[in-house]
């Protein structure tokens, strides 16, 4: 997106902290994948740092921590851990981390008992709601059995979580660093997802919910079939397009730090809505979940992403049914059929659509 300004030349080193603002320093930690980094954030504060998002249980990644405690953050102890949301790039070391340092873990209810969810579940977890769920996608048996096989859950790449928190609200305040940092709750990636915007700097912390060159997945899990994240997403997103101020200093957790945000919101709307329009289209005929990938993505699906990927196409098709847009029925294999019951998005030519392909990783 041309209309973005990208401030920052320099991405900082591993085991480096980069300031971006008075009292405000970017970090950078692996990932393996091919989203290969997460951007984390420390607030100094008058006694001592917050930690903005943790990065993975992955090889090297406690290392780099203690390489930044020896270093740049030498002198100060940590005060408190922040975690945008459930995910294990963002709150994988939160539970050392809390614990190296006797600190509490502060993020949404929703946040922390997904978290924690996850984090324990066991191939036993992969239960018949799970199996009916892909199978009305468009799976076959075969698929089952793999993913009973090589189910792992978030446990390998999670450490154990704090036994408590505290809770963050839309509408609460930290005061950090002489800052005060409003929490903004998005929704749509995650449950409830934790952003904190400084009014005075003009400076946001949005994890995933706004990144600049990416989009973030809006998925259907199998835990909740019949969930509408995309209409939480669209709500999420209006509600920030209508809250920031345009020239607001937007500190992501993948890419770089931007300004230009009314724009990326927009874009990220607009993008949403042209793949509803494209599944709308692919569904004159009707069709499966599985039927929906290449529609959505630009790329073949792997077996390793395709639960993922199905979740995106499950939130599209249930966000047209739930707005009438797009009927479903059960065929007699037990697969969910979707029909457009537009008579005129059936008689027109389909138009060609302008869809960044969709991450699975993020």
């Amino acid at each position: 997106m041309s209309e973005l300004e990208y401030p920052f030349a320099d991405v900082p080193a591993i085991g480096e902290l980069l300031s971006v603002a008075e009292g405000i320093y970017w970090l950078r930690m692996p990932l393996p994948m091919a989203l290969d980094h997460i951007n984390l954030y420390v607030l100094e504060d008058d006694g001592g740092w917050w930690i903005v998002d943790t990065g993975m249980k992955w090889e090297g990644i406690r290392e780099a921590w203690q390489t930044l405690f020896d270093g740049p953050m030498q002198g100060k102890p940590v005060l408190g851990v922040i975690v945008t949301h459930m995910h294990p790039d963002h709150i994988g070391q939160a539970g050392w981390l809390c614990d190296h340092w006797r600190v509490p873990l502060y993020t949404s209810f929703g946040e922390y008992y997904n978290a924690r969810a996850f984090s324990s579940m066991t191939p036993d977890d992969v239960s018949w709601t799970t199996e009916q769920h892909f199978l009305r996608a468009g799976l076959d048996e075969d698929y089952l059995e793999k993913m009973r096989a090589n189910f792992r859950g978030f446990g390998g790449v999670v450490e154990r979580l704090p036994g408590a928190f505290r809770r963050l609200r839309e509408g609460d305040s930290l005061t950090i660093g002489r800052r005060e940092w409003r929490v903004m709750i998005g929704s749509g990636h995650s449950p409830e997802h934790v952003c904190l915007f400084n009014e005075r700097d003009r400076i946001m912390l949005s994890g995933d919910q706004i990144i600049p060159r990416i989009t973030s997945n809006v998925s259907v899990m199998p835990s909740e079939p019949e969930a509408n994240p995309l209409r939480d997403w669209f709500e999420s997103l209006q509600r920030f397009l209508q809250d920031l101020p345009a020239d607001t200093l937007v500190l992501p957790a993948h890419n770089t730090p931007f300004r230009g945000v009314k724009q990326r919101l927009q874009y990220l709307i607009d993008h949403h809505h042209d793949h509803l329009e494209a599944v709308e289209e692919a569904c004159v005929e009707p069709k499966t979940a599985r039927d929906m990938l290449p529609v959505l993505f630009a790329r073949e699906i792997g077996m390793s992403q395709i639960s993922l990927a199905l979740g995106e196409a499950i939130a599209h098709l249930n966000y047209l049914v739930y707005t009438g847009r797009v009927e479903r029925s059960l065929d007699d294999a037990g697969r969910y059929r979707y029909r457009c019951i537009n008579a005129d998005v059936a008689a027109r030519t389909p138009r060609a659509h302008q869809r960044e392909p969709l991450p699975l990783e993020v």
